[in-house]
């Protein structure tokens, strides 16, 4: 007698094949992932600052036994964030705000202090440098410390303007001599700036410097969660405006002589008629 093997059986079999290469396939997709999501983690750059290890009220001394350390990526790090090194200048001194379990605490949250040197805002490896603007390249003074810019350079070279995004998402240490968006006038408003300081690599900001001697630096302001990139291709001021025809020069005006005198409208027919020769004028 034959052997018959039960439909059913095959449909199960079948079900747990794929659901089974199904699952595989998942999990191998999410370890990409995961492992893609560490690594983008691991290459950001860390910076160690102070936090607070459990809530502590309006009034309450900041002290080393509640207090700790720990790093976090830089671009989540705040500007006014007390460092370890820092951390001796701030000892004992009174929060002027509460502060929750795990927050880094900044210099303004303590009362009656403030960040002892503005070059305590910079992170090892980093170095502030301050550029001129104008009206249109400062956004009229609508940036403000802690906005992020992109840097625009203008030149001219070889008889041609080029234009180019020479830095992108920098960070604003401060607009003139004012380092943070409470520095108001003695009526209120914004402060007019003639100079923005930017928070750069060593290279970055020796780029800045070669920028601002061979051409014209813009600002343009970002919104604070843009983290696009921008493309940094040096265009023709030209193109970007369209004005490139790229046209042919029109006809010279130089005369063609031809037997000695200028050629005639009839006498260019006749050359063109007349074959090689008549064309170059050759008497025959």
């Amino acid at each position: 007698m034959a052997f018959k093997i039960n439909k059913n059986w095959i449909v199960l079999v079948a079900a747990l094949s794929v659901g089974g290469l199904a699952a595989w396939g998942a999990k191998n997709y999410l370890g990409s992932q995961m492992a893609e999501i560490e690594a983008r983690e691991k290459n950001k750059a860390m910076v160690r600052v102070v936090v607070v290890k459990t809530d502590l009220a309006k009034g309450s001394a900041l002290l080393a036994e509640n207090v700790a350390v720990r790093s976090i990526p830089q671009e989540w790090a705040h500007s006014g964030a007390i460092t370890p090194e820092q951390f001796g200048r701030a000892e004992g001194s009174v929060l002027a705000y509460a502060a929750n379990a795990g927050e880094s605490v900044i210099w303004s949250q303590l009362e009656g202090q403030r960040v002892p040197t503005f070059s305590a805002r910079l992170t090892q490896g980093r170095r502030a440098v301050t550029v001129p603007v104008d009206e249109i390249s400062s956004l009229s003074g609508m940036v403000e410390p802690g906005d992020l810019i992109d840097i625009i350079v203008s030149i001219k070279n070889d008889k041609k303007s080029f234009t180019f995004t020479l830095l992108q998402s920098v960070t604003v240490l401060a607009t003139g001599t004012k380092a943070s968006q409470e520095d108001k006038d003695p009526e209120g408003r914004s402060r007019t700036f003639s100079t923005i300081t930017l928070d750069t690599s060593p290279e970055d900001a020796k780029r800045v410097i070669a920028a601002r001697e061979v051409g014209r630096v813009t600002a343009l302001l970002r919104a604070p969660s843009d983290g696009s990139r921008v493309s940094k291709e040096r265009s023709d001021a030209l193109s970007l405006l369209g004005l490139a025809t790229g046209l042919a020069s029109s006809a010279s005006t130089v005369p063609v002589i031809y037997g000695g005198g200028p050629i005639t409208e009839g006498q260019s027919m006749n050359a063109r008629a007349g074959g090689e020769g008549a064309d170059l004028g050759i008497a025959r």
